[in-house]
C-alpha cells in the first residue's frame, strides 16, 4: 500500500479498538504543550497591541518574547494585522493600496520625499478626546472655526531620517522655506548631498521649490503620477505614523501643547524608535558617522 509498517499498525489498532469510527481523521495536535506561552504573557501581548497598536517587533522587544511567538499569539486571538486597521481608531478596514515595486536607494540623500498633511487645530481646553464629545464648547451652536495646521515633512529614502514642522499654511513660500530648513536639518546629521526630491503634483511643489533646489546643489525634482499617492509611500507612511503616535496618541488640552510635542517625538523617531524596514534599528543607525 506504500505506507510504513508503523502506519499500518496504528490503523489496525484503531479499527480493533473502535471499529470504523476509529478510522476517521484526527488532529495531530499533542495532548499537552508544556512549552506554550503562558496565559499571562499572552494577555500582556494582546493588551499591548490593543492599547498602543504597535507591531510584533516592538512588542517582542518590550516583553522579551520572540517576534514569531507574538505573531502566533495575535493570530490565535483573532487579532488582524496592523495594515488592516485604521491607524487612529483601530477599527478593521480594508487595507490601503500599495505599489507592487518596493525600492530603497543605496545611500542617504540619493532621494528624499516631501509631503504635507492637513490637521485640525485643537481648541483651548482640549477637543473631544480631552473633554468628551458632549463638552459645551464643542456643541455645534458653540463651536468656533479654528482652522487647520499643515504638517510639512521631509524623509530620506535610505535612512528614513525625518523632519517635520506644523505650519499655518501650504503656500509656495511656506513650502520653500520649510524645505530649506529641512535640508539644513539633514545636513546637520551628515546628509549634505541630496540628489533628488520626490513630491506630488501640488502647484506649490511644482513652481515654488525650484530656487531652493537650484541653490542646494541643483537637486532634481521628481513628481509622482497624479492621483497615485502610494508612489510617494515613504512619506505617506510617515504621515500615518505621525497621526497615530504623535497627534492622536494622547489627549492634548491646547493646540500649542500638541505642536510643542512634535520636536520631542521626532527626536524619538529618529534616534530611538525601532523601524521594521531597518531591521529593528532607528534611522540614525544608517547615517554617516
Amino acid at each position: 500500500m506504500g505506507v510504513s509498517r508503523k502506519c499500518v499498525k496504528t490503523w489496525i489498532d484503531r479499527y480493533e479498538a473502535e471499529g470504523e469510527a476509529g478510522l476517521g481523521n484526527r488532529s495531530s495536535r499533542p495532548r499537552s504543550t508544556p512549552t506554550r506561552t503562558s496565559a499571562q504573557v499572552e494577555g500582556q501581548i494582546v493588551a499591548l497591541r490593543e492599547s498602543e497598536r504597535v507591531g510584533r517587533d516592538e512588542i517582542s522587544v518590550r516583553l522579551g518574547v520572540p517576534a514569531r511567538t507574538v505573531s502566533r499569539v495575535l493570530v490565535r486571538h483573532g487579532i488582524p494585522p496592523l495594515s488592516m486597521l485604521d491607524p487612529i481608531t483601530g477599527v478593521l478596514i480594508r487595507a490601503s493600496r500599495a505599489t507592487t515595486v518596493r525600492y530603497e536607494h543605496p545611500t542617504p540623500g540619493a532621494l528624499v520625499h516631501m509631503d504635507v498633511k492637513k490637521l485640525g487645530r485643537i481648541p483651548d481646553g482640549g477637543g473631544w478626546r480631552a473633554q468628551g464629545p458632549g463638552a459645551p464648547h464643542l456643541r455645534p451652536h458653540n463651536r468656533k472655526r479654528i482652522g487647520f495646521d499643515y504638517i510639512h515633512s521631509l524623509i530620506d529614502d535610505h535612512s528614513r531620517l525625518a523632519y517635520s514642522e506644523a505650519l499655518p499654511d501650504e503656500t509656495g513660500a511656506t513650502c520653500a522655506a520649510f524645505l530649506s530648513r529641512a535640508l539644513d536639518y539633514f545636513a546637520s546629521h551628515g546628509i549634505t548631498d541630496v540628489k533628488r526630491l520626490m513630491t506630488d503634483n501640488a502647484f506649490a511643489y511644482k513652481y515654488s521649490l525650484r530656487e531652493v533646489c537650484a541653490a542646494r546643489g541643483n537637486i532634481t525634482q521628481v513628481f509622482i503620477k497624479p492621483h497615485c499617492p502610494w508612489q510617494n509611500g515613504k512619506v505617506e507612511r510617515l504621515n500615518r505614523t505621525l497621526l497615530a503616535e504623535w497627534a492622536y496618541r494622547r489627549a492634548y488640552t491646547s493646540n500649542d501643547q500638541r505642536t510643542d510635542a512634535l520636536a520631542q517625538w521626532l527626536n524619538h523617531y529618529n534616534t530611538e524608535r525601532r523601524h521594521s524596514s531597518l531591521g529593528g534599528l532607528p534611522p540614525i543607525s544608517r547615517l554617516p558617522k
